[in-house]
């Protein structure tokens, strides 16, 4: 077993796919396995050959440098993402075309465009980065993005902020590539371990953002206190923008491929020119666009021979092995019932469920938190900011040192299931928590009160939130039966998960504003139609049966059952 960072990585890139030259049918257990992972029948007979091959189960090293720019990476895009909630309600007020009593609408109009564009195009995004690979795709969509945030700076109309917020989901799909590469460059032995530092990155940005958010708008010009500032949301969408083009740097000298077959990949350079060479003939109508396609044709590949001793001396004679493979056996390909099985179709719909429940409530707690009582809290963009800074703590300290603990006792499944259930009780919660006093002789009672049950809600749904993304992760990638369909997952995850984001704003918002006619606790009713939605999620869920989706090494005396994938191999 190696142990340097480097070769780690490069281990787990250069696994060479070996076929064997007789009939072999393919195996049945989803995911990829690891260097200790029981072989499928299919391989009886290199064992037979090989009996003092066999190794002990073992976890491979981290990749800790590239896990470090994956981090960079998502670190910047959360701080900047969650820089514009705390005055995006301030923001659509001001707009000369938006009435008062339908802020809500228009902040979830202004959300809801970005969704529905990042819903239109995150599959294309990780199917294109199936076939260029993902390195160019994070850096074309992370300096777009940051080019997005300088204009919305500029933004004084409502139609100039949803065109802005629709062009930033267009061109960004990077957090499902960033799981994508996650999945590449571990395997099931220490994927959990790697899997749980994005949570407390997205904590970390849920601290970051709101402050930046919060803390830098300027009603005033920041050189002449007396005179209006005509741009007052500039300087945090700039701060955003400068987080991104740094992110972009680092990512352009120390990113690495992902991509298993990045090796037969022609340069960056090239790759960036043919992707616009077949974006030209795509838009041009061209019968056949030419220039983006795989680097060769993927086929199931039935057998992975992951032994250590023969990963390190891959032969020309193993290469082209596998090149006569490719072309002898172009009908074995994915079935539909291998890859759309029930695990997976209930996993994916309750990711919708989940990404609907917690955008909407991202989307509900600004605009209930500003809105004037009784149906709001009166809360200012500093403080909102503050108590979202709150949760990113939250996250940190609770991904840190509890979640992990938890899920290795509850599993995947039930991590994700007890997250959908605690969204229950945040939405329950949060339309009956108290009212700002009088502090204008200093913090009264009933503001602390008030900022001891926020606190309390929002401490319910971080956990949740943390919980169900860092298991929802897992599962999604456990439940991929190839690395071939792995990119296309992923982004068909992201694409529901965008599907979710897309109506959870405009949903929450409008019936938050249809709320104010309605009189005593009117802000119950978005509250609660969230709530009912997050228990049906809850129930779902419980579909979820294959044990394949645990990780190694993870058993529950409660399993007496069998799913999909769990039948033996013949």
């Amino acid at each position: 077993m190696r142990t340097s960072e480097h070769d780690g990585l490069n281990r787990r890139r250069s696994s060479t796919l070996h076929y064997q030259t007789f009939e072999t049918p393919p195996p049945r257990s989803r995911g990829r396995p690891n260097s200790g992972q029981s072989r499928s029948s299919g391989t009886t007979s290199y064992q037979q050959d090989e009996p003092d091959q066999q190794e002990p189960e073992s976890h491979s090293p981290l990749p800790k440098k590239q896990m470090a720019v994956l981090a960079m990476i998502s670190l910047c895009e959360q701080t900047a993402f969650n820089s514009v909630s705390p005055y995006l309600p301030e923001m659509a007020s001001k707009f000369p075309e938006v009435e008062p009593n339908l802020v809500g609408v228009y902040v979830g109009t202004i959300a809801t465009s970005f969704a529905i564009a990042q819903f239109a195009t995150n599959y294309f995004w990780g199917w294109l980065s199936d076939r260029i690979g993902r390195r160019p795709v994070i850096l074309l969509g992370t300096i777009l993005t940051a080019a997005c945030f300088v204009a919305f700076g500029f933004c004084r109309t409502l139609a100039q902020a949803v065109v802005v917020q629709a062009l930033m989901g267009v061109v960004n799909g990077n957090q499902g590539l960033v799981s994508t590469c996650l999945g590449e460059i571990t395997d099931r032995s220490n994927q959990s371990k790697a899997f749980a530092y994005l949570p407390v990155l997205y904590g970390i940005g849920g601290i970051t953002g709101p402050l930046v958010g919060g803390l830098l708008v300027f009603h005033h010009s920041p050189w002449d206190s007396s005179k209006p500032n005509p741009y007052p949301y500039l300087a945090p969408n700039l701060m955003s923008a400068a987080i991104l083009v740094l992110d972009f740097v680092l990512s352009f000298f120390f990113l690495e491929e992902s991509l298993e077959d990045a090796d037969s990949l022609p340069q960056l350079r090239r790759r960036v020119r043919n992707f616009f060479s077949w974006l030209w003939q795509f838009t041009s109508f061209a019968k056949r666009a030419r220039y983006v396609q795989p680097p060769h044709p993927v086929p199931y590949r039935p057998i992975r021979a992951d032994f250590a001793d023969t990963a390190d001396d891959d032969s020309e004679l193993d290469s082209a092995s596998e090149a006569s493979s490719y072309r002898e056996n172009q009908h074995a390909s994915l079935t539909a019932g291998e890859l759309w099985n029930r695990d997976t179709i209930l996993l994916l719909l309750t990711y919708l469920i989940f990404s609907l429940c917690n955008i909407a409530y991202n989307a509900l707690f600004p605009i209930f938190s500003q809105a004037p009582p009784p149906n709001g809290r009166g809360l200012t963009p500093s403080e909102i900011g503050l108590s979202q800074g709150f949760s990113g703590f939250v996250t940190i300290i609770f991904q840190i040192c509890i979640f992990g603990k938890l899920r290795d006792k509850m599993g995947n499944r039930w991590s994700y299931r007890a997250s959908l259930f605690g969204f229950v009780v945040a939405f329950l919660l949060m339309p009956f928590i108290g009212y700002k006093g009088n502090d204008s002789g200093g913090i009264s009672g009933k503001t602390a009160l008030l900022a001891v049950e926020l606190c309390f809600v929002l401490l319910v749904k971080t956990i949740a939130s943390v919980g169900g993304l860092t298991s929802a992760l897992l599962l999604i990638t456990n439940s991929a039966p190839d690395h071939a369909v792995l990119g296309a997952l992923n982004g068909l995850a992201q694409t529901l998960s965008a599907a979710g984001r897309a109506v959870g704003p405009f949903v929450s918002g409008g019936l938050f504003s249809l709320s104010s006619r309605i009189q005593p606790k009117g802000e119950a009713l978005a509250f609660g139609v969230f709530a009912g939605t997050s228990f049906v999620g809850f129930l779902l869920s419980f579909g979820i049966q294959g044990r394949s989706l645990e990780d190694d090494g993870w058993e529950s005396d409660s399993d007496n059952y069998k799913s999909d994938d769990d039948e033996p191999d013949s």
